[in-house]
């Protein structure tokens, strides 16, 4: 299937799931797992592999504001640790799943605009 349309925007489509050629069809087909191509334009997702990156940008992301947000709570009030655990595991958690998703469909529309493979050696001198 040829495509003739005008490609979407790669930090658009990934936050909202779509395809990162068309902008219209699914990126996911459940919570995490990538469907196997587009059902709109055709696009078939096997280049797909954003690997570890979009956890790494999680933790890093949701790591700086809940500890940042942790030890002003505890400068400032110095609550009991049942305060923190009650406000920041769920916290933690909403963060790291809310932001998971929407990364990796970044992750993965970038790779497509950028063309994106793996490292290859050369056989050339």
């Amino acid at each position: 299937m040829q495509y003739h349309g005008p490609e979407a925007d790669p930090v658009s489509a990934g936050l909202a799931g779509r395809c990162p050629r068309c902008g219209e069809g699914r990126l996911f087909d459940g919570f995490l797992r990538v469907a196997p191509s587009c059902r709109s334009c055709g696009l078939d997702y096997r280049f797909a592999d954003s690997g570890d990156g979009p956890a790494v940008f999680v933790i890093l992301i949701s790591g700086f504001l809940v500890v940042g947000l942790l030890l002003w709570t505890e400068i400032r009030y110095e609550p009991p640790i049942w305060v923190h655990l009650v406000i920041f595991l769920p916290m933690t958690l909403i963060l790291c799943l809310g932001m998971l998703r929407p990364l990796k469909g970044v992750m993965i529309a970038l790779q497509y605009r950028n063309r994106a493979e793996e490292g290859r050696l050369s056989d050339k001198p």
